[in-house]
Parts: structure tokens; C-alpha cells; sequence
């Protein structure tokens, strides 16, 4: 899907995927270590580079990873990036529109995102993906500079019973001109921390979800879905994408980041 496109993924998008996660032509490794390699990738599209991550988590169940991936509730105790997060509308059970806002090391100004998500359970391969969106529901914020989603997803592979395989591919443009080492920095302290945090939260996921509404997984069951359905009219052309902030950050120096917040 291209950005800015609202229609329910196909066959053909999930295998897109797909696509990304197994080629190797064009990829250059940054970084493998602990079983989690990272890759790097230019494009015709933007300057910004695509982003893959592969790591094998030896004692973590699939469909717990599903669920820590897709459960809004418990992401509020383990992504330290979020600000805020919630869906808006529903296209049909397995897409939704969601809006998220992320924080970035200051004195990088902040980050948000609007998308369309797509998930597909096949048993032994989960799916989730996303691509930004223009919905009039959350215009540009003041604080905020709003990103590009071209195409950002997981998919996971389930290998036995408690062995899975992440991959994680992102193509996103955070906007502005960040400098170099920032990129660097993303593709070599973040990444492979963003997996560790996924891992610890799918090592506490069972016990919370025993404690906090256990049952409820509208990603699973889509009964439970409560979101309103799109209307198409509240969808904007995505050339109206834009954002009141200055975004030239590219005089920033490493030293100035709190390293704290990264």
C-alpha cells in the first residue's frame, strides 16, 4: 500500500512482508550480536534508509509475541518511546487506524504517526504491518513533528513451541534534516535495544494479562472489536501531510542528547 492509501490489505501486501524480511540483495549489515542482526537498505523513495531487524528468541511462545505486539494496554508498561497511542477507527476486524506519538532524545523535537494497521494470523506466520495515513480526526500538533510510515512491519515465525523468529522491517521518514549520527544511532544502540525491551515484556506478558482483563484480545477474537468504522470522509490526501515545527535539526551534536531518554 502506498502512503496515504485506505483500503484493507491483500495477500499481496503481507507478502510484501515478506519479501523484505528474506531478500539480501542491497542490504548491508550494521550490526549481529546475541542472535539480533541488523540491516541497512537505500531506496528509491526517500533518503532515508529501510531499516531490517532478525533476532531468535529461544524461549518465548509465538502467540505471546503476537499479543505483546498487538495489546494497547501493555505497551503503556514497556515502550519507553511512547507518548501517547490509540486506535481511532476500524476499516474491518484485522485494520485499524491508530495514532501514536513518540519521544525522541532531547533536544530532538518529538515524533507522531498516523496509520493504517494490517495484521493476519496463519498459524505459524504472524503479521503486522503498517503505512501512514491522513486522518482529519489528528491534524499536525503543536511540539510534534508528524513522521511517514511508508511501510513498517513485523512478522514473526513461529519455530517450535517456545522458539519464534522476530523480524522487523521499517521504512519510515521521521521528517526534518536529523544528523548523521542520529541514523547511526538508531541502527546501532536502538534497534537492538527496542528487542530486548520486547523480549522482557514478552517474558511478564502472561502474568499481567492473567491480572488485566485476560480475555479481552479483539486482535484474536473480533466480537471484542468496539472501534467505529471508517468514514471515508474524514480521510485526507496524504500531499496534506504537514507540520508547524522548524525541522532542521542537523546542527545538533551527539554530546547535546540526553542519553537517558534514548
Amino acid at each position: 500500500m502506498q502512503v496515504g492509501e485506505v483500503r484493507v490489505a491483500e495477500d499481496a501486501d503481507f507478502k510484501r512482508l515478506n519479501t523484505l524480511c528474506d531478500e539480501k540483495d542491497g542490504w548491508k549489515q550494521e550490526y549481529n550480536k546475541n542472535n539480533t542482526c541488523v540491516w541497512t537498505k537505500n531506496n528509491d523513495v526517500s533518503d532515508c534508509k529501510i531499516i531490517k531487524v532478525r533476532t531468535l528468541f529461544t524461549d518465548v511462545k509465538a502467540e505471546v509475541l503476537y499479543d505483546v505486539l498487538h495489546d494497547p494496554h501493555y505497551r503503556k508498561t514497556w515502550d519507553m518511546s511512547m507518548l501517547e497511542g490509540y486506535e481511532i477507527c476500524a476499516l474491518n476486524p484485522n485494520n485499524d487506524i491508530g495514532y501514536y506519538a513518540m519521544k525522541c532524545p532531547s533536544p530532538l523535537k518529538n515524533r507522531d504517526f498516523v496509520t493504517q494497521r494490517s495484521w493476519l494470523d496463519l498459524g505459524s506466520e504472524f503479521y503486522i504491518l503498517n503505512h501512514s495515513v491522513n486522518h482529519a480526526s489528528v491534524p499536525a500538533r503543536k511540539g510534534f513533528i508528524r513522521g511517514v510510515s511508508h511501510v513498517t512491519g513485523f512478522l514473526i515465525r513461529k519455530q517450535d513451541t517456545f522458539t519464534c523468529q522476530l523480524n522487523y522491517v521499517s521504512h519510515s521518514d521521521p521528517k526534518g534534516k536529523l544528523p548523521v549520527w542520529a541514523v547511526n544511532k538508531a541502527t546501532q544502540i536502538l534497534a537492538p535495544k527496542v528487542i530486548n525491551r520486547i523480549y522482557k515484556a514478552c517474558k511478564n506478558y502472561e502474568a499481567w494479562k492473567s491480572m488485566n482483563n485476560p480475555r479481552m484480545k479483539p486482535w484474536l477474537y473480533p466480537e471484542q472489536m468496539s472501534l467505529p468504522r471508517l468514514d471515508m470522509t474524514q480521510i485526507k490526501p496524504a500531499s496534506e501531510f504537514t507540520s508547524t515545527e522548524s525541522i532542521d535539526e542537523s546542527s545538533i551534536q551527539e554530546d547535546e542528547i540526553n542519553e537517558d531518554d534514548v
